[in-house]
């Protein structure tokens, strides 16, 4: 096969099916086969032209469910399997890989970011970003990176039973934190300048809506806004000793009361990506029954169909959580 069909966004605002070469064999890579192709944030801003670290053209695409086609021998992955890919390449010679914190390798490359990425018919990728997930469907499968961002950010918040938790914002990200912090123990709240946004995301996580956000205190506080006004906000719910995880990230400068962060003796945080032991996370709450995917993905297109809907869901995502193009 010289050419594979895939979704290019050439320029911002510019998506189009088009033929591609088909992937070249590199040494240690595996070719494989996209099922499912989640849709994520970072997408969406790619087709608007508001991410900074972007070349076009590119084919986006890294919450992943892919069938392997050939694989290097000698490890426990086989053709047929059904993977979920670590959309993270990463360098494994930097001081942070070296570490063991290879989300924020120095020389990290994202697949559907830096590189092109999954809404393609076909793609090579290294096999040690393959994640095996015996077990999961093709749509529980391109659920787990972004559930394992979340995931991530509470590990590195290490709210206990008991506590409390507030999660900020009320998307894809904000679900995950909300989940997998209500799974820790703690009792979460979500809030959204969206109520009905919030009480969508909330009855899926299996936690409660926030009601006078402003005069509660949380032992930890997740944003996943993204949104500088809302993150510099959040500073004013975290209880003293309290914990505040920057897991959204925007390119402003963020400011708050520095008496107070004193006087509450806070610890602020980033959260950045995930690592292979949120990945087996969270394909352990799957295996659980601990996720609802199918509440989870509430939109569905096809490769030949995606520039349209894509387009249309970046507008307008008024019920929208997670939309997902299926591959044949």
């Amino acid at each position: 096969m010289d050419t594979v069909r895939a979704l290019v966004c050439s320029a911002p605002g510019q998506l189009s099916l088009t033929d591609v070469a088909a992937p070249e064999h590199h040494v240690g890579h595996a070719l494989v086969k996209p099922l499912r192709v989640g849709i994520c944030g970072t997408d969406y801003h790619i087709f608007e032209g508001k991410h900074p670290f972007l070349q076009y053209p590119r084919i986006m695409g890294h919450e992943l469910a892919v069938e392997i086609l050939s694989v290097p021998e000698g490890g426990d992955l086989k053709p047929g399997d059904l993977c979920t890919i670590n959309p993270y390449l990463t360098c494994g010679t930097c001081r942070t890989c070296q570490a063991g914190k290879s989300n924020c390798c120095e020389n990290i490359s994202v697949l559907g970011v830096h590189q092109d990425g999954g809404m393609a018919q076909l793609l090579s990728v290294p096999a040690g970003n393959l994640v095996k997930a015996p077990g999961l469907s093709a749509d529980a499968c391109a659920t787990v990176e972004f559930l394992a961002i979340g995931a991530h950010a509470v590990r590195r918040a290490a709210p206990s039973p008991g506590e409390t938790a507030l999660v900020v914002g009320a998307g894809p990200i904000g679900l995950g934190a909300a989940l997998f912090a209500r799974l820790s123990g703690a009792d979460v709240f979500v809030s959204d300048i969206d109520p009905t946004r919030a009480t969508q995301v909330a009855q899926l996580a299996g936690v409660q809506t926030a009601t006078g956000t402003s005069a509660e205190a949380y032992d930890c506080v997740f944003d996943a806004t993204g949104n500088s006004r809302a993150m510099e906000a959040s500073f004013d719910y975290v209880a003293a000793g309290g914990r505040y995880v920057m897991v959204g990230v925007v390119k402003d400068r963020i400011a708050f009361s520095d008496p107070d962060f004193h006087r509450r003796e806070m610890t602020l945080m980033g959260s950045r990506n995930a690592t292979q032991e949120d990945f087996e996370r969270v394909i352990a709450a799957v295996h659980a029954g601990e996720v609802d995917v199918d509440g989870i993905i509430t939109h569905r297109t096809t490769l030949a169909n995606a520039a349209a809907d894509l387009a249309k869901w970046a507008s307008s995502k008024d019920g929208l959580i997670k939309a997902v193009i299926e591959i044949g």
